[in-house]
Parts: C-alpha cells; structure tokens; sequence
C-alpha cells in the first residue's frame, strides 16, 4: 500500500532567493495542507529529547490542490526509427542476457508508435521467446518454440515484412571462448500483417507508454535493423557482427557510456535512457583483457536494465517554496497533510550568498544519505513497526512499501546490486522520526535522524552553525567551507566524491579545524556529474565490508569513468583526513571508552576539563553507549598525521565486533596499529595544518544528550569546540 500523501523535493539545498520545488502525490487527488517548520530533533524516542519540528511562518502555508502521481519505475532505452513503411524486408537483431525469467510477459525490444498503442515487439514468458502485436487497441501474442537460458549471452534475430505476417526467428548462444553456438531457427504466421508504417521509435527493454511497461531484466547489446527478411545469425556472429552497408539503423550502445544517451551510427537520431540503466557492463566480447570501458568501450557495449530502475519520478509539483531573506540556515522541511496522513520533506538552507557565516559549519551527509536511501533491511514487520507506532514514529519503511526503488545496500528483483541512487524520489530513510534497528537500550536511529542528535546538541549548547552539504563540498569544492572555524560531521559520513573528499582536506591542510564525529567515514568512492546532479554511483569493487560484489570487470563507474570501490583502494585512507578509519564492525551496540596514559599529558587537559574517571561514554540513545556499531583506528601506515594522539580506547565490545576484511593481511596480521577490537578517540594537531578531533564511533553523538547534556561526552565535545573556536581568533 501507498503513502496516502509523500512526496521528495528539487533541489535538496538552497540559499535566500533560492526556490524549491516540493514534488506530492495525494491520494485520490485530495487536496492538503503544508507549513514549513524547522528539525530540530528527528528522534521519537519518549526516554531522549523527543521529536522537535518548530512551525516558521512562510508563504506556503495553507491549502494546495493535491494530485495522485504514478510511480514511473523501470529503465529502457528510446529511439527514433526511420521511415520503415517501404523498407520491405527487415530483421531486428540484437544481443540478449536474461537475469531474471519469470512466468509474466517481459518486453526485450518493441517496434511502435509514440504511445505504445501499435506495437511489434519481441517478449519473454519465461524462458521463451514469445511476439507481441497490439493494432488498433488489440493484443495478441504468438509463441516461439525458441527458449533462452538465463545468465548466458544470446543472439537474436526477427526478419519480417510490412504487411505480411509470416516472421523468422533466430536463436544462438554466444560464449567469448567458444563461439557462437549452433543457431536455432523458426518460421512463424501471426495473426495479423506486421504494419511498419505505424512506427515511429524502438524502445528497448520495455514498451513504453508514457512510461516503461512490461520491463525486462538483463542486458542488451548492440541492436540492429538490418535490410533482408533473414536475421543471418550465423553469418554475422550475432548483433556485433551486423555491416553498416546492410543496415537500416545500428544503436551502438558502446558509445558514450557516462552518457544518457547512445548514438545511431546512420544518422537516424541519437537514443535517451530512461531511468539511468546500469552501463559500463561487459559485452558479449568482453575477454578480461581491459578492466576499465574507457579503454576498450566495444568491450563493454551492453546496457543492464531492470525493472526497478528510478531515477526521477517525474511528478508535477505540488508547490514551490522560495527561501526568503533572513531564514537561518539550518534544517527544514515542508509539512504536507490531506485527510488520511502526512508527510514530512525535508531540506537544507545553507546561508545566504555573500552574507555572513556562522564560526562552525556542520556537514550534512547527504551522500551518505542517498547511498542509504529507501534501505530495505527485512526488520520492520513486528516489534520496529509498533515501536514506531507507539512512539509517534514514521510509520512507512521499505520493507512495505517497495515502490520507491531501493538502495545501494539492497539487491534489484534480479539479484544484481544496485549501483545508482537519487533523490529525485521520495526517500523515507530522510525523515524524521524514521527508525532503523529495534534497539533495545536506545532508539535505533541512523543518517539523517541520528545526525539531528548533534543538531539539537549545538542549539541546547547555544552553538551558532551553519548548515553545508556534500553537493556543496563536490560542487564549488573547498570554497563550500572557507571562512569557517570548524567543520563538523555527523554519525557516518561515509561516502565521498574525489572533488568533496578534496574540499575536506584541502580545508584542514590550509589550517580549517576539523571535528568528525562518526565512524566508518570517507569510506567509499562515488560517481556523480554535473548534469544528473541528482544521482550518485557506487561500484563496490575488491574490498571492504560489502552488501554485494561488483562482477569482475566491472569496477569503473559509468557516471566519471573512474575506478570505484574503497577510496583506501584509490590510495585515500580515511587516516589522511580524520587521522582514523574504519577498522572494526559489528551489531548496532554500544560500549564505553577509557582515556589512554597519553590523554594524561598536561596539554590535553582542556580536553578532558570537567570530566571524572577512567571511563567515558557508558550511556547513549544509539545501542546504549558511546562506541559502538563501527569503529575506527589510527594507522601511520594509512596516513595518520604526524603529532595525532590516541586519547581514549574503546573496550568491552561483544563477540559480533570483527575486523573489516581490508585490514587482514593473514589470520595473524593485520594493518592497523592496533587489531584488537576497540576504537581509537584521537586528537591531532599535525604541523602547520588545521587541529582535528575524532571520536572513532557511530554512536558516539547518541550519547551527548544523556542527563540532560550533563554527561562525560558532551563535556568533551564541549571543550573541543570551544578550544578550537579559541585557537582562530
């Protein structure tokens, strides 16, 4: 079932003048209600600080005529077809690897008009091959007796003639080491004359109708229209094999990979993709001989669609929301009511062009966020859901409502990973109230939510901030952050783009202090360009803790071409900017620090100002301590800087806590400084670059709220920003 209202905003981000556009879809057409309030707390927990959202008087405020939108969700490829209607004889070749067969009709390629009203396309049910006519509002299909295997290369061919019904069909199995396999060949009569004048693109992968229908999974390559009423599989080896001076159109899917677009080499019009399918994917001819496209692109000359591709739902707005003058920066959202529920859309307002800013800048992980974005765990049915019910929490997860494509930590309905995220969607991780884990010693909160327990912290604490997001780090580099004193992360900023992981760096190097307060950070690579500013890629190459594996060779993103993976496997160890890296993971709990002989230094004394004991942090609403989940080390042979010191080890963690695998080296050695399962709480004060404070801990902002901000963590985050406020003036 679906929201009854939800919706997603564009852009994410904004500054005074700046307008927004707020994209709902209400159930029934219903009309509803919006305000704007500002977040300042995104937790439901009843035992914590409990949801804030303060209402701010704004011009949107008031009635707004709703619409129900449809989700347009599957990938395809369009085209524009020649005149086709006197071409006589023709066959549609291309090359065909099924990733998931069901039993309903799957569309492979499709001859049709602009609506999908008269079409000729060739589909599957199941493994086998089956045609498709629609003519004049009626459907009909005609089996072939040709089946496929799922996960191997095919060709296939379909010769047929304007206004006759009598086709051909070919079949062969294609194998890079062996050949092309015997070809299977079949005569059929439909039930009506093929009529080519009717058509005006080829769709691939999907009928389209406004949008794609009857998606296929798998992967496409390379199609033809050749001229003559036979495919001529075995002369021409396949789709590859096709001679332009036989040809009436040839897609060449191996052109322009990091594009949404493939070229039509005669000059009939360039294709779109819809819904950024998956490129960069080895061909049929791929032999392991080039493991990156932008090198050997013909080897990498097929498109992986999936039926739960989304890239932009493509809805109307509902309204749009000019950031007026003198609004703070800080986190917002819109509001939006109808007469069955609500939903809560946040966004960012960064400060005003020019203006003044605040001394300490806080980063908001919204790459981190879109990487995450839509998680379905498996975990909501049950306790979490009535967790979420009793404490007034977001009601909708994922694991219920699929309709909204999933993350990169899922699996598309195919098996395959997924590898692209937007935020041109609605993303019900981003709100808040939403709730991850079940926790039972705090409130299992991750990403956005979590990070508005250092929000709310900063303004208890009187912290004048700004709000700077990761678009803003990749998109104006460290101009984003100069001028500001400190930045400060939240729980998991954890993935990065070359350009905003530089902004960072070259921030601190030049003198910047930076606070970064998560763990498992600057973890992974990811693709981004300037003209789907919307979507992020990942490929989870050789290492690191994974969710799924990209298949070998395919470790190059589409987006930028560059290598993907672990920015430590780019040479990037998260050391070089925060002094620490991940190291160490297990289940969502939380233990407790103890200062290290080296924390005993008088010069650190400011650091520890107000506090009592050995210990730190045995207490917080994220698994019930101050260092949990993920943790991280320092490791001078990763990067960590000069004059860093370790001031706190993190110590009684369970059993779950284990090495990441990048850190084993053997059974018995391992590259960080120190294997043993613990966290590492660093100062670094590197020569001539700016001071940084690391906690070494996903959890650890958790537990700043703990007695009322009364407590050992929120005193030292305390001293930390005050010292380094101190240390630029």
């Amino acid at each position: 079932m679906l929201p009854p209202i939800i919706g997603y905003c564009d852009p994410l981000r904004g500054r005074p003048g700046d307008a927004i556009n707020f994209h709902i879809s209400s159930a029934g057409d219903q009309p509803f209600d919006a305000r704007l309030v500002r977040v300042i707390c995104g937790d439901p927990n009843p035992a914590g600080p409990g949801l804030r959202m303060d209402a701010v008087p704004s011009a949107i405020e008031g009635r707004h005529a709703g619409k129900a939108q449809p989700v347009p969700i599957g990938s395809c490829g369009l085209a524009p077809l020649p005149a086709l209607g006197d071409a006589g004889a023709m066959a549609l070749v291309l090359n065909v690897r099924p990733t998931c067969l069901g039993t309903d009709l799957r569309v492979v390629a499709a001859l049709q008009d602009e609506d999908g009203q008269e079409v000729f396309a060739l589909g599957l049910e199941g493994r086998r091959f089956v045609l498709v006519m629609r003519r004049h509002g009626l459907e009909s299909r005609t089996a072939t007796d040709l089946e496929l295997d799922i996960g191997a290369w095919h060709a296939v061919g379909l010769g047929f003639e304007h206004d006759r019904s009598a086709v051909v069909v070919e079949l062969a199995r294609l194998d890079q080491r062996r050949g092309m396999g015997a070809v299977r060949r079949q005569i059929l009569q439909l039930s009506d004359a093929v009529s080519a004048s009717d058509w005006t693109q080829a769709a691939f992968a999907a009928v389209w109708a406004g949008r794609p229908t009857l998606s296929f999974n798998g992967q496409i390559e390379q199609p033809a229209l050749r001229r003559g009423l036979e495919p001529r599989l075995a002369e021409t080896g396949g789709a590859l094999g096709v001679p332009e001076q036989d040809a009436l159109a040839l897609w060449d899917f191996s052109a322009a990979i990091d594009r949404q677009t493939f070229p039509e080499r005669l000059g009939h019009g360039d294709g779109t993709l819809v819904n950024v399918p998956t490129r960069a994917i080895r061909g049929s001819n791929w032999d392991g001989s080039e493991f990156c496209w932008r090198h050997a692109p013909g080897h990498y000359g097929a498109i992986h669609f999936h039926d739960d591709d989304l890239s932009d739902c493509g809805w109307t707005p509902g309204l749009s929301f000019t950031i007026p003058s003198g609004l703070e920066s800080g986190i917002y959202a819109i509001e939006v009511i109808n007469g069955q529920g609500r939903d809560t859309i946040p966004f960012f307002v960064l400060p005003a062009r020019g203006g003044p800013k605040k001394p300490i800048a806080v980063l908001a992980s919204t790459f981190t966020y879109l990487a995450y974005a839509n998680h379905s765990r498996g975990n909501f049915k049950g306790g979490l859901k009535a967790r979420a019910e009793a404490w007034g929490g977001y009601p909708w997860n994922s694991d219920e409502v699929p309709d909204f494509a999933l993350s990169t930590y899922n699996y598309h309905s195919d098996g395959s990973g997924v590898s692209l995220s937007s935020r041109l969607r609605p993303i019900m991780t981003m709100r808040p109230g939403y709730l991850t884990f079940e926790d039972q010693r705090g409130s299992g909160l991750r990403h956005f939510p979590a990070d508005t327990h250092l929000v709310a912290w900063l303004h208890r604490k009187g912290y004048d901030f700004d709000i700077v997001t990761d678009e803003d780090l990749d998109d104006e580099g460290a101009a984003a952050i100069d001028g500001y004193e400190i930045v400060v992360t939240g729980s998991h900023p954890e993935y990065h783009t070359e350009r905003s992981l530089n902004a960072l760096q070259d921030y601190r190097e030049a003198g910047g202090h930076f606070v970064y307060l998560g763990g498992n950070g600057f973890y992974w690579r990811i693709g981004r360009r300037g003209d789907l500013p919307h979507m992020i890629e990942i490929r989870r190459a050789e290492s690191g803790i994974r969710a799924w594996a990209c298949r070998v060779g395919e470790y190059y993103q589409q987006l930028d071409g560059a290598y993907g993976g672990l920015w430590r496997r780019n040479d990037r160890p998260p050391q070089m900017l925060a002094g620490i890296g991940f190291a160490i993971q297990g289940l969502y709990e939380g233990s407790y620090y103890r200062r290290t002989p080296a924390s005993r230094d008088p010069a650190l004394s400011w650091l520890f100002e107000g506090v009592d004991g050995e210990t730190l942090g045995d207490h917080g609403l994220f698994g019930g301590g101050a260092a949990g989940f993920e943790l991280d080390q320092v490791s001078q042979v990763l990067g960590t800087p000069e004059g860093t010191v370790v001031v706190a080890r993190s110590e009684g963690h369970g059993p779950s806590f284990q090495l990441a695998p990048e850190e084993i080296l053997t059974h018995t050695l391992a590259l960080t400084t120190s294997p043993g399962v613990e966290a590492h709480m660093v100062l670094g004060t590197p020569p001539g670059e700016g001071a940084f404070f690391a906690s070494g801990s996903i959890t650890f902002i958790g537990s700043l709220c703990h007695n009322g901000d009364d407590n050992d963590v929120s005193r030292i985050l305390d001293n930390v920003l005050r010292r380094f406020l101190s240390l630029s003036r």
